[in-house]
């Protein structure tokens, strides 16, 4: 890989640590299909790199870490855009982050929801900075995640707790993040970077061996919550051609309030 000709994301690595910024912010960070390739692309780069023991995660500027799907892009063509293999490789970025054998961090650098927030949820440590935002929009919008956005997010934070985050689809503090347990550390977006640097040196002075099976370990217990999700999205599939899923979207870029009520039953 190339990471000169990376469009959506920047990759370096620095000491030890691999880099990943998603490099939208004139859309908040927000994801298309060509941003998720390139994201998948990056982490298999770290994968495959012997000098890299630890990944960081976030996202470009100060205003947002991930603002999920790219809306505008749905409005505009129906879709998330073009990839490289024709398909929308969510499911794929879920899951290199979840089985790269290397501790991942989420440096969470403002906002933080919809699918952007469901990413920070698939890192295996959290960083906020003390203005980050977090929180869940696809009911809102006319989408939603069953997979891991949802069923793993109940595991850290309770089934209560995830219901609410889904359900209202409110937005969150740093503060609060913490202490419900979503977030490891809660920092001045000044210091971001450096904690985040902090944290993946202590991990790069233990045992990469040990690492792994430990991440591996851990991921066995959730990992039946795989087969829910790609069912899941397999019905998202169907559900966003359907005119319920389309007044999400149609109020979004209108930004107006959706009206799902002839939609109930």
């Amino acid at each position: 890989m190339n990471p000169a000709a990376l469009t959506d994301v920047a990759y370096e690595v620095e000491r030890g640590v691999a880099w990943i910024t998603i490099n939208r912010p004139e859309r908040y960070n927000a994801f298309r299909a060509h941003t998720v390739d390139e994201l998948i692309a990056c982490f298999k780069a770290a994968w495959a790199d012997a000098h890299v023991g630890v990944v960081v995660l976030t996202g470009a500027g100060d205003k947002a870490f991930c603002a999920g799907g790219d809306q505008k892009q749905r409005e505009e063509t129906g879709d998330y855009g073009p990839s490289e293999s024709g398909l929308f490789e969510i499911e794929t970025l879920h899951r290199v982050i979840r089985d790269i054998p290397k501790p991942v961090i989420a440096a969470v650098n403002g906002i933080a929801v919809g699918g952007g927030h469901v990413l920070h949820v698939l890192c295996d440590l959290t960083i906020a900075a003390e203005h980050a935002r977090f929180g869940q929009a696809g009911p809102r919008v006319g989408s939603f995640d069953a997979g891991f956005g949802s069923a793993y997010l109940a595991r850290i934070l309770g089934d209560k707790r995830a219901r609410e985050v889904w359900y209202l689809c409110r937005q969150y503090d740093a503060a609060t993040m913490l202490q419900w347990g979503l977030v490891n550390a809660v920092v001045p977006s000044a210091e971001l970077r450096a904690e985040a640097r902090r944290w993946a040196d202590e991990m790069l002075a233990k045992s990469p061996t040990a690492l792994r099976f430990l991440k591996h370990s851990f991921n066995a217990d959730s990992e039946s919550i795989a087969g829910i999700g790609t069912l899941s999205f397999a019905g998202l599939d169907l559900f966003v051609e359907t005119p319920e899923a389309r007044e999400g979207i149609e109020a979004f870029a209108a930004k107006r309030p959706p009206d799902f009520s002839k939609h109930r039953k």
